[in-house]
């Protein structure tokens, strides 16, 4: 008899046709009704779930009681009750390493614009604003040449710096919890505190998860040690700042601008960011290219099939709960 697969966010077609070769399949349909609804109705028969985005812990998943395995298209895991999963005995699997070129690649985006002011002068461009040469007022800031720091220094957070240190001649430096001599030696990267790492970069890039101990890792006192000709990018989760203040530091010059694709509370539809030619806004877009999102969908379907297959899937968050 076929165990039940139950996506909890929309996933391609091409998605349902391979996991229907070995499983049932249900997916919520927004012409049904409310998705949530149909969420929750499917629960009880789902062996494993499939998806991205929502959060899952004891309150959702009570009544899931075959439930298995949670397969998510994603690398990170924080919407997860991970104490919950491992004292119910179900599987978590994630998509690590798929989305790191790409996430990086848009990271390393978000920091040129920032600094050259891509997206303010595109608008005002647009705007027909352009009638003469730029003066002073409308020049952005170099990128070759300086330093960039990087928070957290794993494995995107490397190709971060790869992209620095090779393609714009960038000394590397890099804070966390452990040191990478490997790394180091590879891109020429020296160790710092945290406080060192913010007072010395001209580039602050943020790439730790998201934890007790990384919320609101970066707030008014850290922002405080940066440089005022300094740029705050963000690829890693919203949380990970105290957004109210970096908007207070963006307006009042503490640092000189930002990159953000993640924030503490999304979708986010109205913010005083929104208002800062020196904040670049993107909507949580680090992985979200088509020969990404399909890799790491096959990849998902792979780690969600070995486990309800009885094999040890690839990419298990939490071995502990493995016989």
């Amino acid at each position: 008899m076929k165990k039940t697969v139950l996506a909890f966010s929309r996933i391609t077609a091409p998605m349902v046709e391979r996991l229907q070769q070995d499983f049932n399949v249900i997916v919520p349909n927004p012409k049904l009704g409310d998705i949530n609804a149909q969420f929750n109705q499917a629960l009880p028969q789902a062996h494993g779930l499939i998806g991205a985005g929502r959060k899952l812990g004891q309150a959702q998943l009570e009544h899931a009681q075959q439930l298995q395995v949670v397969s998510s298209v994603s690398v990170g895991y924080d919407n997860y009750d991970l104490a919950y999963f491992n004292q119910r005995g179900i599987a978590l699997t994630n998509t690590p390493d798929v989305l790191t070129e790409s996430t990086a690649d848009l990271g390393f985006a978000l920091l040129m614009s920032a600094a050259r002011r891509v997206a303010e002068l595109d608008a005002w461009t647009k705007a027909g604003e352009w009638k003469a040469t730029v003066g002073p007022g409308l020049f952005g800031s170099d990128v070759h040449g300086k330093t960039l720091g990087i928070v957290g220094l794993g494995n995107i957070g490397a190709a971060i710096a790869r992209r620095g240190r090779f393609g714009f001649n960038m000394p590397v430096i890099y804070s966390g919890n452990s040191r990478k001599t490997a790394l180091e030696q590879e891109l020429g990267a020296q160790y710092r505190s945290l406080d060192a790492l913010l007072a010395e970069a001209d580039f602050v890039v943020l790439m730790v998860p998201l934890g007790a101990a990384t919320t609101h890792l970066i707030g008014a006192r850290e922002l405080q040690l940066m440089k005022p000709s300094a740029f705050l990018i963000n690829v890693s989760r919203g949380p990970v700042v105290d957004e109210a203040a970096l908007i207070a530091a963006l307006q009042d010059g503490t640092i000189r601008g930002a990159g953000l694709d993640v924030y503490e509370k999304e979708p986010l539809s109205e913010s005083p960011l929104f208002q800062l030619a020196n904040a670049v806004t993107l909507p949580h877009v680090g992985s979200a290219t088509a020969e990404t999102r399909e890799a790491m969908a096959n990849r998902a379907i792979d780690n969600l099939r070995a486990a309800l297959l009885g094999e040890r899937p690839r990419d298990l968050v939490n071995p502990q709960v493995w016989k």
